[in-house]
């Protein structure tokens, strides 16, 4: 098959990704949905529920507040049969995989509180490719660095997926730092007074057995081994000594982050194996 890079798409499409950025990628998507086209949106357009939430933390109206109801949050092992059945896929932040992932068999099986904190730490390309004075690598280089300290856009999606876990409102503290890398992603959260914490790692286990790309690790997991493949690995343990829940995660930003979600996402919506051309292992060491 004969594949052309042009311009404007053509008429006769299955199924777009857009990667533009906010705003922008709504308008694109849009007359797209209305001509039947199913989207997969890998940016923040479709993620949040609330027109007042998006406006507040990307500082635009909506295009069409109308589609957010709609979309489906794109995190395939929350919410397979919806992605199955949707035209429109929110595909998740990179950082809100890594945590909501982190979190949610904890939640879900009510072993921990609503008082949680998700110290996450990123590689240089989860800033995307729009030059700035943090990403130079000269700054960034042999440095580490808090930001967003007041509230990082992913606050809010990270927030919303867990409340609705939960089925009531948690009280999370989101901290995220760059690293000197190119990429991946490291989550260290932390609930305290976790609920049986000898049935822990087993109610992980369980939750996560039926899902090909979150793995549940017997040792705290590196960056390097998600290095450019789809999986998410997963290390949850309970701190006996302060009585607190421990998890860390760990994702390639660009793959299970984005792209590879992404991909996972089509393939439900299209009716092909979850699992089709996304199990490159990763590059290691």
């Amino acid at each position: 098959m004969d594949l052309d890079i042009t311009a404007d798409l053509c008429a006769d499409l299955d199924l777009v990704f857009s990667a533009l950025p906010h705003k922008a990628s709504a308008e694109a998507c849009i007359p797209l949905l209305e001509q039947g086209v199913k989207v997969v949106d890998i940016s923040a357009d479709f993620r949040l529920k609330q027109a007042d939430v998006y406006r507040e933390w990307y500082g635009v109206d909506h295009p069409d507040p109308t589609y957010l109801e709609e979309a489906v949050y794109g995190l395939t092992e929350l919410n397979r049969d919806a992605v199955a059945d949707a035209r429109l896929v929110a595909n998740p932040g990179c950082y809100p995989s890594s945590a909501i992932l982190a979190l949610a068999p904890a939640i879900q099986n009510g072993l921990i509180g609503s008082d949680i904190i998700v110290d996450s730490k990123s590689g240089v390309s989860g800033a995307g490719r729009t030059l700035s004075m943090t990403t130079h690598f000269s700054e960034v280089n042999e440095n580490v660095m808090a930001y967003s300290v007041n509230g990082h856009r992913h606050l809010p999606e990270i927030s919303q997926e867990l409340d609705s876990i939960a089925g009531d409102p948690v009280n999370l503290t989101f901290l995220t730092h760059l690293i000197p890398m190119t990429r991946g992603i490291l989550s260290s959260c932390y609930a305290p007074d976790p609920d049986a914490s000898e049935r822990v790692r087993r109610v992980y286990q369980e939750f996560y057995a039926d899902d090909a790309f979150v793995r549940v690790t017997d040792a705290p997991p590196q960056t390097k081994q998600t290095l450019g493949n789809n999986y998410c690995l997963v290390h949850p343990v309970v701190d006996s000594r302060t009585n607190r829940l421990i998890v860390i995660s760990c994702l390639d930003n660009l793959v299970k982050g984005a792209a590879g979600q992404a991909v996972q996402n089509m393939n439900l919506m299209c009716g092909f194996p979850e699992e089709m051309s996304l199990e490159a292992l990763a590059v290691y060491p």
